[in-house]
């Protein structure tokens, strides 16, 4: 059977599955597809649909997304910065569930008060250092608090 050009996507799905320290079998079972199945996918020999690697991405616990790209479901070139930095959170073995749901809200965040929408490849026109919204923070009073002075004063 020849390789539909899935290697790539079958290679990483193998190094995602080490990783995270799952035979074949484990992840066939917690991914709810059967064990020659996954085994073909990283193989190389079957491209899988969108839903397969979803379930797949579950239970290896990563980015849905970094698969579709790998599979050529979505376009590599318009979100590649985005997704190589989700999936590196995503990856990191040495952070927990919630402290990488945590990195992602906070990178979505700063992506969205610099310009960028989720997904979008490109920046609104502005610059977030002269955004009149953009200030300093107030300095702290002597007592260590963070309160405005002019609010306390009175």
């Amino acid at each position: 059977m020849a390789s539909l050009n899935v290697g790539n996507l079958g290679e990483y799905l193998r190094e995602q599955r080490r990783n995270a320290q799952l035979s074949l079998r484990q992840l066939a079972d917690a991914a709810g597809v059967s064990n020659p199945y996954l085994s073909q996918i990283e193989r190389g020999l079957r491209k899988p649909s969108a839903e397969v690697l979803q379930q797949v991405a579950k239970a290896l616990r990563i980015s849905a997304e970094t698969l579709y790209v790998r599979a050529g479901i979505l376009d590599a070139e318009r979100d590649r910065d985005e997704v190589e930095v989700r999936a590196v959170i995503l990856a990191d073995p040495a952070l927990t569930g919630q402290q990488k749901q945590v990195l992602l809200q906070i990178y979505e965040s700063f992506r969205k008060e610099n310009g960028f929408a989720p997904g979008d490849g490109a920046v609104e026109s502005r610059d977030p250092l002269s955004d009149a919204s953009v200030r300093p923070a107030p300095p702290r009073t002597a007592g260590g608090s963070d309160a405005d002075p002019q609010q306390t004063a009175g």
